[in-house]
């Protein structure tokens, strides 16, 4: 059986955030993941307060990446959390996110030597040792330590993770993986490779979906339509070609997204692309799509972005219908 966890963007007052957290959590979902961005509000900050003021779900960055900070202030940050939370924290962390960081002159380079080593260093400094790494291509590490220890023996990891290589590094080293995903095609393509990598341990799979849900299947399908705009301009073509998509649209939707015409970027977005890179409609339609989910072997399911026309409302529905 699937657990549920759920997205919030902090790029609203943190009041009102920590009180969506907490309605999530007052309807029975099991996780938080808080995205992590340089243009909204510090999402370690943002975790701690929400940690504060709940008392069972789990709650982590859903991701960070090891390009903005050094993995022993990532280390340090979640521990923060960890102790924050009693024990509640999981880290969420990927390669990085092409969107923002080359904004902020980020070259993203060796995304996977540079995930791989930031986890075992955290890793690491979380059991108390004093972390030197002359071997490492990146993070070259001399005796670094942190001064105490997180309230859980191990913080789990989950690594976010679309592409081949990132899959099979996400089964090696991960205790989890986020798959940014909605589709059963995408979970076919993805589990044997993550299930190879992780061997017998124990491992969550989780789909990040762009999640919509209403008492109106035609209002929950209008609020994903932005979200699935981004997804499929953000998408490789072999992912698009998975889903038999119209490239010529696609290419349309960066066009109207490059120049600010959202008119004309979301008018491009059509049902094959909001089936391929979204879950939405009523309960019951979104019962039904998750257990496509569940059957093709995700163990978590994330509501993402959009959530739903109204997040309270979609919350409870969630809780009352999906949880």
């Amino acid at each position: 059986m699937a657990t549920f966890g759920i997205e919030f963007v902090p790029n609203v007052p943190y009041t009102e955030l920590i009180n969506y957290c907490k309605y999530a959590e007052d309807n029975g979902l099991d996780y938080l993941w808080i995205t992590d961005h340089y243009n909204n509000r510090n999402v370690f900050e943002m975790l701690a307060l929400i940690a504060d003021k709940t008392s069972r779900i789990k709650l982590g960055p859903g991701i960070t990446n090891a390009f903005t900070a050094s993995p022993a202030v990532t280390a340090s940050a979640i521990a923060s959390v960890d102790e924050i939370s009693n024990g509640r924290a999981t880290l969420g962390i990927g390669p990085g996110d092409l969107s923002t960081l080359p904004k902020i002159g980020m070259a993203m380079e060796t995304p996977v030597a540079r995930l791989t080593e930031a986890v075992l260093i955290c890793k690491k400094m979380w059991a108390g040792e004093a972390v030197s790494t002359p071997e490492n291509k990146i993070f070259k590490f001399a005796g670094a330590q942190l001064a105490y220890k997180p309230k859980q023996k191990n913080i789990p990891v989950y690594i976010g993770a679309q592409g081949e290589k990132m899959l099979e590094t996400a089964g090696k080293i991960g205790d989890g993986v986020l798959i940014n995903a909605s589709n059963p095609k995408d979970f076919a393509f993805a589990v044997p490779i993550i299930k190879k990598a992780a061997g017998e341990k124990k491992f969550d799979i989780a789909a990040y979906t762009s999640f919509s849900i209403d008492t109106e299947s035609k209002k929950a399908k209008s609020a994903v339509k932005p979200v699935v705009a981004f997804i499929a301009a953000g998408s490789p073509v072999p992912v698009l070609q998975r889903h038999g998509l119209d490239l010529a649209a696609v290419e349309t939707i960066k066009g109207g997204l490059a120049k600010g015409d959202f008119k004309t970027a979301f008018g491009a977005v059509n049902d094959a692309m909001i089936d391929a890179f979204s879950i939405y409609g009523t309960p019951q339609e979104m019962n039904e799509k998750i257990a496509g989910l569940t059957a093709a072997g995700c163990t978590q399911i994330v509501a993402g972005s959009p959530i739903g026309a109204d997040k309270n409302r979609a919350i409870r529905l969630i809780g009352k219908y999906i949880v």
